[in-house]
């Protein structure tokens, strides 16, 4: 099946007191789409859970909420089972298997699988077929993943929403006309409905964490160069690959198999994965964390701000130090991240004269406006912003942790660049999501997770930064509260 052209009330509650999930119409078959890779991967390799009973119960509900969510530019049904009849032969064989063996996986539409379409979202790429897999790809299905089908997302990656004149709105399992997000829009969506355990996403201005904190996730942008990216992305350093899943648990096995150095990513990391699921029990005792409301300038909706405060006893419960003691550098890039995405797409004018009126109006704008920088311009920016970062990176070296609001609103209706009352742009949406960009800058890891529901049960996530490198601590900070602030039994009303 391929999809290339369709067109609460009361207080806000913690994740602990947040929506139970409601008893399914066929119990097995959806706690299978829903069980996390963690315990899934271990039934599968003992016989207890046949992958051909898995795949086909992710299937099932990807086929009953596909036409609500919109979640899937492709989904790969016939080569989906039949990877599973083979996964279920070799463990019927007893022969050694991967560690995500017969676990469903989906991919963002921006990476590469061999013979799928490879249409970013995009008129402009529509018809096109990718001839590899992406280095990650690879390595998922090494590590026995089944890919299940390719997720949306807006046209080329450009905007943190749901939206894309190649397929359409897709929207938010936890309220229906919603965004969920994005620039990784279809990944969480598919995620928090359901769709299987496991789902990767990109990242260059909060396209992981954006539609985390939308949909009631976990999802970690990784340090830069933690997962390789071919072809080396062009937003200067800025994208990284990540995963996203309902349990961080989930999120540090597919790092594990996600990471290491690839030849042809002259920008990656040499060092090997470090033992993310193994270590992430450890916990964050005598850590010292920073909260920052607001970095010293963000709006913030009260909901979202009371809901992360709220979220910080976890910490200390935890045994970490939490202080609030100021960003002086929050404000220093502020007009960076508008600059370089302009400056970054105008690189999409080739196509306005045959494309500019079947793209998003709104990337037009942004592209428009990117068109008047110079090389000048853009070499001055840049010495700024690395100063910038130099300036977050001598912050850190007194803090193991950055925790902050991961975007300063809840998820608003589609269509709309920005919730009604907050400012509307020709193209600018990076005023409710301030808290991403300085992070994609320094290639710092960063994670989102959810801390709760407003009082008409949209979800809210708070953001974990780390010193650069640290993923694992990172991971480990989202483990624990996670631990003290569950909600993995929480299911979106769909």
């Amino acid at each position: 099946m391929t999809k290339a052209g369709d067109d609460a009330t009361g207080s806000a509650r913690s994740v602990a007191k947040g929506r139970e999930a409601a008893p399914p119409a066929s119990a097995h078959t959806d706690d299978l789409a829903h069980m996390p890779a963690h315990r899934l991967a271990p039934l599968i390799r003992t016989g207890a859970v046949s992958p051909v009973e898995s795949v086909e119960a992710v299937l099932a509900r990807i086929e009953a909420v596909e036409p609500t969510i919109n979640a899937f530019a492709v989904v790969t049904a016939d080569t989906a089972r039949a990877e599973a009849k083979r996964a279920e032969v070799v463990v019927s064989a007893g022969e050694r298997v991967g560690p995500l063996h017969g676990v469903t996986v989906t991919i963002k539409d921006l990476a590469g699988i061999t013979g799928l379409p490879a249409a970013r979202g995009s008129h402009i790429f529509a018809g096109e077929i990718a001839s590899r897999d992406a280095p990650f790809v690879q390595r998922l299905k090494a590590a026995g993943a089944i890919v299940v089908g390719k997720t949306t997302t807006p046209e080329c990656g450009w905007i943190a929403l749901g939206r894309s004149p190649l397929t359409g709105d897709t929207h938010n399992p936890w309220k229906h006309g919603f965004t969920p997000g994005g620039s990784s829009a279809g990944a969480a969506a598919a995620a928090a409905a359901g769709c299987g355990p496991l789902h990767q996403g990109t990242d260059a201005a909060g396209s992981i964490r954006v539609p985390a904190h939308f949909c009631g996730l976990a999802g970690l942008k990784p340090s830069y160069g933690r997962i390789p990216m071919v072809p080396v992305g062009l937003h200067d350093l800025a994208s990284h690959g990540g995963p996203m899943a309902r349990t961080v648990r989930d999120v540090a096995m597919m790092l594990s198999v996600m990471s290491g150095p690839h030849p042809e990513d002259h920008t990656c990391l040499d060092s090997a994965p470090a033992d993310y699921l193994g270590r992430l029990g450890e916990g964050i005792a005598g850590k010292r964390i920073a909260f920052s409301p607001d970095l010293g300038h963000v709006r913030v909706d009260p909901e979202v701000a009371a809901l992360v405060r709220a979220g910080l006893s976890a910490f200390s419960e935890a045994g970490a130090i939490v202080e609030e003691p100021g960003t002086p550098w929050g404000t220093g890039g502020i007009d960076l991240a508008r600059f370089f995405w302009k400056a970054h797409f105008s690189g999409f004018a080739r196509f306005l004269p045959e494309f500019r009126d079947r793209m998003d109006p709104h990337l037009v704008a942004c592209i428009e406006d990117g068109m008047a920088v110079t090389a000048a311009d853009y070499q001055l920016q840049r010495e700024r912003k690395y100063a910038w970062c130099s300036e977050i990176g001598r912050w850190f070296g007194d803090w193991d942790f950055l925790v902050t609001p991961t975007a300063s609103v809840a998820t608003f209706p589609v269509g709309q660049l920005a919730p009604d009352g907050w400012a509307q742009h020709r193209w600018d949406w990076m005023e409710w999501a301030e808290f991403s960009y300085p992070f994609n800058f320094t290639g710092a890891p960063a994670a989102s997770v959810p801390c709760g529901l407003t009082a008409d049960g949209r979800p809210v996530g708070l953001q974990i930064v780390g010193r650069r490198f640290d993923d694992l601590g990172v991971l480990q900070a989202a483990a624990a509260f996670e631990a003290a602030r569950p909600w993995e039994h929480l299911r979106p009303p769909l």
